[in-house]
């Protein structure tokens, strides 16, 4: 069968990084025979841009005719004014809500080669393999209202925590089924001490843990996760929490692996595509770095690494995102590396060459070896 993905490349560094991942896919796609249906579009400032929006009708349609969709980072400083109501970002949650992602789902897991490049101690950091799950379409991203206004006193502003039970259970659920399938262990993370957002939280994870008994469930305060993630991150396997408290928290997380350039997503609803599985936004956490744009600096892992996710996850492709995983550890254990990874003796590759030493990899492999 023919499967339908849409390709946004976004903003910055997106187009750089998302056109290797992109090769990638095509070429697992020849090696393994698969019918991969491309189909590319704007969003973010490029749209802005090209049409005065961060996201047109038809590209938001065209998202819900796909299977999946590969997204690069949106925005910059070229954007960042405070004042206008079209921001690129919008065209990221109007994705999140038109399709239902409501779980981001973030692995973060060391590689010994990459140990070095990671600003903690090899002891603390060795063996870390976790998930953070993100609830992604309520929260403060969403709530109303959100908005600046002048007010007896000057100018003041107010944005709206909201969470219905049923938000916080699908995201919940969604994490005690991984870690069911993992080591068994979930830790949510709130702020239940202050938050009425998080007290309703805290007691939705109470009466799912009665479902899930064979899954170790541990309640932390967002404040001391911060700590122990980077005290004790080998503690951890999954970890589910509220919209804000898992943006900051993987933008942490990212430094156990050694660099934001390393680390993919995926983000998913319950919705199903043609090939019977999730359809999933997928996309590198990383942010659009405009000062290394078109320069041949970025790193394409975390985008290839998306990649092998949307095989995965909303294909159903286990092989084929194995085969694009396996070539990027080989290329890792060679010694080469892009300037966000530095390290004496280090192989230093641009983006391009990084993205076809990958490929090279994936065409030296055997489909299921």
């Amino acid at each position: 069968m023919a499967y339908k993905i849409l390709v946004l490349k976004g903003d910055g560094i997106g187009p750089e990084v998302l056109g290797e991942a992109l090769q990638a896919l095509k070429v697992v796609a020849r090696g393994s025979a698969l019918d991969l249906e491309f189909k590319e579009a704007l969003a973010g400032g490029a749209s802005l841009d090209a049409h005065g929006t961060p996201l047109r009708d038809d590209v938001l349609k065209a998202a819900q005719d796909s299977d999946a969709v590969l997204l690069g980072a949106v925005g910059g400083p070229k954007w960042d004014n405070p004042n206008s109501d079209k921001r690129p970002e919008q065209a990221i949650l109007a994705l999140r809500k038109t399709l239902g992602l409501y779980a981001n789902m973030r692995p973060v897991k060391t590689v010994k080669e990459l140990i070095p490049s990671s600003p903690l101690r090899p002891e603390i950091i060795s063996g870390v393999d976790l998930v953070v799950v993100r609830e992604l379409t309520g929260g403060l991203y969403y709530g109303q209202p959100s908005e600046k206004r002048m007010g007896a006193h000057g100018r003041e502003a107010v944005d709206t925590c909201f969470y219905t039970e049923e938000e916080i259970k699908r995201v919940l659920r969604f994490a005690f089924e991984l870690a069911r399938n993992r080591r068994k262990r979930l830790t949510s993370v709130d702020k239940a001490n202050i938050l009425a957002t998080s007290r309703l939280w805290r007691e939705i994870a109470g009466e799912l843990s009665a479902e899930y008994k064979d899954v170790a469930v541990e309640n932390v305060l967002v404040d001391s996760m911060a700590m122990h993630l980077l005290r004790r991150p080998r503690d951890f396997d999954v970890i589910v929490t509220e919209n804000m408290f898992g943006d900051i928290l993987t933008d942490e997380a990212s430094m156990l692996a050694g660099s934001m350039g390393l680390l993919p997503s995926a983000s998913l609803g319950d919705e199903l595509n043609s090939a019977g599985y999730r359809i999933g936004l997928y996309e590198p956490i990383h942010g659009t770095a405009p000062d290394i744009a078109g320069q041949d600096r970025a790193n394409p892992l975390a985008a290839i690494l998306s990649a092998a996710m949307l095989l995965e996850h909303s294909l159903g492709l286990t092989t084929e995102a194995e085969l694009i995983v396996h070539a990027v550890e080989a290329v890792i254990r060679e010694g080469y590396r892009t300037p966000d990874l530095p390290a004496a003796g280090a192989k230093l590759v641009g983006c391009k060459a990084m993205g076809r030493l990958v490929r090279e990899r994936i065409e030296n492999q055997e489909p299921g070896a």
